[in-house]
């Protein structure tokens, strides 16, 4: 496909120009195909209405108008230069005849012809009438079409009535000219608002949303954004250039080798994302755009207790790796994000200080549409993670944040509002005796959490001491069960996106544990000999999964093909004191995306082996979809359940 040519030839033919068109020839005595037909393309014609002065026609008019001035009540009369040059020339006419037959006269009598020059000589010339000009056509407008010249409004009261089309028009010209004027009052009024602001509050107020712009700013806003859509398109061409041959890899490459690996498969590195600013962050989030399968979004904090500082978000797109599409800076690190479904250009950020907030994409602004603070109920703790939720009942759009002070609250945005309300509290059974013998109770610190792919109300939530709660909405102070999953923190949790049942779960304990949330054990455990940072579904089957490991590995796992082994165990981060700590699936294509503690996003494909779909019987189809995806994971699932039946 890539050695195939494909010729485009442009030519300037007109596509609606007529092709068989016949003729008959008297010569050959038949119909002819005309070869050569006129592709000229007329979009507009006018017949114009202008006369050269030279033509006949224009002459006549001439004439036509002099005579009219002749006919006019003038005191001094006088002939048109034109006719005045027609009796010349009928004089001169005649005399020519005359002479033309009395030529013996004129021969023998000059002094005669002498004294009739003279006497013409001193006849004074007939005066002349300037020439009218002609109309323009093109510049000439009738007074039907044209506005009438309305009064001051000081006069109007003592003049007379106007007609009623003349007076509608001249109040909509007045109300015009009133909308003009209350403009530029505010216009005036907004520049004497911003002078008389102290410097304070002015820099208060760019600390806070930015510069804006004002009335009496000139808005050149549109201009800007044509050119720097241009230069975006620009930039993609020219780093599409720059990296063919990793685009070449991304689309066409298969790994024929996989053919002699048997199970196993490759990783393929290809694109390597990273911005100068981010070098000292470490990668705390990773989101797909559920519209756009190019596009992610990275948020870049720290994990280290000690080393907080700033933040930011950074959306990049795989058309350009060279530079991120949107950059977002904030004071605090960021902790997690998510992208709304439904509304696929709002994004929520959670952050280590416990605010969250939402970010426009649409807006051309850096900072967020929406923020918590102190008084809308933020949290105490660094907010692990966020999601959205469908719009509520109201269409309004919400979300749910964990933190480690052990509250999960549900954000709304109502009339331009963030409201909170605390779903649950979570709580460590027992006590702890506080000062002067006082029963204090312990506080759960949640990690991360995740809701049912069908069921609204359910959702589970991994704690720092290793437990996971399955939950609902309903209820705010109990727990549906309670999982004894790992013996550290949960750092991942995630239903299957294809079986109702099945989730699973990554813990620092060096295990990634695949449950039933109807069991109390694990249906799989795997013991990877490192601390898990992050682990994720497939979209694209049931049964493959892939985690990463601080040690800077990637595992890839297929349970329909090996049940206890990873298909492909690979080394992304190659420095040293550098660790992995997520990894996410495209929705659409074939590669993972897995980012490290030095900012830096690492993009990957998966070879053949590691996304082999089943076979079909002879004489049947192939046959896909969530259902067949579901049948396939139960089947592994009754496999294990067997043997703990029978025990």
């Amino acid at each position: 496909e890539l050695k195939q040519e494909f010729t485009r030839t442009l030519t300037a033919d007109n596509p609606h120009a007529p092709q068989n068109i016949v003729r008959y020839s008297f010569k050959e005595q038949e119909y002819k195909l005309v070869e050569h037909m006129d592709q000229t393309a007329i979009h507009f014609s006018l017949n114009g209405n202008m006369i050269p002065k030279d033509s006949d026609e224009g002459r006549r008019q001439s004439i036509r108008s002099s005579i009219e001035a002749e006919e006019a009540p003038v005191e001094t009369p006088a002939e048109t230069s034109e006719e005045a040059e027609i009796k010349d020339e009928e004089q001169t006419g005649d005399t020519e005849g005359e002479g033309e037959e009395e030529g013996e006269e004129t021969v023998e009598e000059p002094e005669a012809a002498e004294a009739g020059e003279a006497e013409e000589a001193e006849e004074p010339p007939p005066p002349k009438v300037p020439e009218k000009k002609l109309a323009n056509q093109f510049n000439f407008i009738e007074r039907a079409s044209m506005t009438p010249q309305n009064p001051l409004r000081e006069k109007a009261c003592q003049l007379e009535p106007l007609p009623s089309k003349t007076f509608s028009a001249s109040v909509n010209q007045w109300d015009i000219y009133d909308a003009y004027v209350e403009e530029l009052e505010k216009m005036e009024k907004a520049k004497e608002k911003e002078k008389s602001k102290p410097q304070t509050v002015k820099k208060e107020e760019e600390r806070r949303g930015g510069r804006r712009l004002s009335h009496a700013e000139p808005q050149h806003i549109e201009p800007v954004t044509r050119i720097s859509r241009a230069a975006k398109i620009a930039e993609r061409m020219v780093t599409l250039n720059a990296f063919d041959d990793i685009a070449q890899d991304f689309k066409y490459f298969e790994d024929a080798s996989d053919e002699f690996r048997g199970q196993q498969g490759t990783l393929l590195p290809l694109w390597n994302f990273q911005y100068d600013k981010t070098k000292k962050l470490a990668v705390t989030a990773i989101s797909w755009n559920p519209k756009y399968n190019d596009l992610f979004a990275v948020g870049y904090g720290s994990y280290d207790f000690m080393k907080q500082g700033h933040g930011m978000v950074l959306l990049y797109s795989l058309k350009n790796p060279s530079f991120p599409e949107f950059v977002f800076s904030s004071n605090s690190g960021v902790m997690c994000l998510d992208f709304n479904s439904e509304h696929p250009h709002l994004m929520a950020v959670g952050f280590y200080d416990g605010n969250v907030a939402i970010y426009n994409l649409k807006k051309a602004t850096s900072q967020p549409i929406h923020r918590s603070s102190p008084e809308s109920g933020k949290h105490t703790e660094p907010v692990w993670q966020v999601k959205w939720q469908k719009d509520d009942m109201d269409n309004n759009s919400n979300f749910f944040s964990i933190s480690s002070d052990g509250r999960i609250v549900s954000w709304t945005l109502v009339k331009n509002e963030l409201v909170h309300v605390d779903v649950i509290k979570l709580s460590v059974e027992g006590t702890r005796q506080g000062p002067e013998g006082l029963q204090l109770q312990m506080l759960g610190c949640g990690i991360s959490f995740d809701f049912h792919k069908k069921i609204d109300y359910l959702f589970l939530v991994g704690t720092e001491e290793g437990k996971i709660y399955k939950c609902s909405k309903n209820y705010s102070k109990q727990f549906l069960d309670v999982f004894e999953a790992h013996h550290m923190a949960v750092d991942t949790i995630s239903w299957n996106p294809y079986h109702l049942k099945v989730f699973i779960s990554c813990s620092s304990d060096w295990t990634v544990k695949i449950w039933d949330h109807t069991i109390k054990t694990p249906m799989f455990t795997y013991d990877l000999s490192c601390a898990v940072g992050d682990v994720a579904w497939s979209p694209y089957s049931s049964t493959v999964f892939a985690a990463v490991t601080t040690d800077g590995k990637a595992h890839v796992f297929d349970l329909n093909v090996n049940k206890h082994e990873p298909l492909c165990t690979q080394l992304v981060v190659t420095r040293k004191k550098n660790r992995t700590t997520h990894i996410q699936f495209n929705p659409f294509y074939p590669i993972i995306i897995v980012g490290d503690e030095r900012g830096l996003i690492t993009s990957l494909k998966l070879s053949p082996n590691l996304r082999k779909m089943p076979k079909a019987k002879k004489g049947q189809e192939v046959k896909k979809g969530p259902e067949v995806e579901m049948a396939k994971l139960e089947k592994l699932l009754s496999l294990v359940r067997e043997p703990e039946s029978k025990t």
